[in-house]
């Protein structure tokens, strides 16, 4: 079993915020795999399916974002998976906007919703994908950029992120059944 987990805030006010990079990207890939959050388990929203023979959970913290580790924590517990089992999307201030990056493993860095799952798993031997929303215009406070809506010109460049973030966390996918 794999477990892919979206970072993000919960309720109609953040729905596409910045700060629901994570969210939004493990939805597209829900789309793309034919599957629909439908459960509630583990302090986490979750949609099931299977990827080439390999059983897929898709999970959104229900937890809101500073402590996405306890959901993930419980959902690898629950299924005896282990942090190397484990992939997350994750928005990034630090990356230009629409530009993913994948790491292997490694810590949270300033992403508290990163650093919480860290602290949970008391591991940092999982994968993640970060979303790149880039940095917030000098008259904002980053709590404010954060959460602040994704205006309506850039939500191309984002959609297309969460493809690219989509297809790369497939090569995840593939270079971990291979194995």
């Amino acid at each position: 079993m794999k477990i892919i987990a979206g970072l993000g805030n919960f309720g109609d006010k953040y729905a596409y915020t910045y700060h629901n990079l994570g969210f939004l990207a493990v939805e597209r890939l829900a789309d793309i795999l034919g599957t629909e959050f439908t459960k509630t388990q583990c302090k986490a929203l979750t949609a099931s399916g299977f990827y080439k023979g390999e059983k897929i959970l898709l999970a959104k913290p229900l937890t809101f974002m500073n402590l996405s580790g306890v959901a993930v924590r419980e959902l690898l517990h629950f299924y005896k998976a282990s942090a190397e089992d484990l992939l997350v999307f994750s928005d990034d201030i630090d990356l230009p906007e629409g530009v993913i990056r994948y790491r292997e493993k490694g810590s949270g860095g300033t992403h508290n919703g990163l650093r919480n799952i860290v602290a949970e798993l008391g591991s940092t031997d999982f994968a993640r994908i970060r979303i790149g929303m880039g940095k917030p215009p000098e008259y904002m406070s980053l709590v404010d950029y954060v959460l602040s809506e994704i205006p309506h010109a850039k939500r191309q460049l984002f959609y297309d992120a969460f493809c690219n973030a989509a297809e790369r966390a497939k090569q995840w996918l593939d270079e971990k059944i291979a194995k």
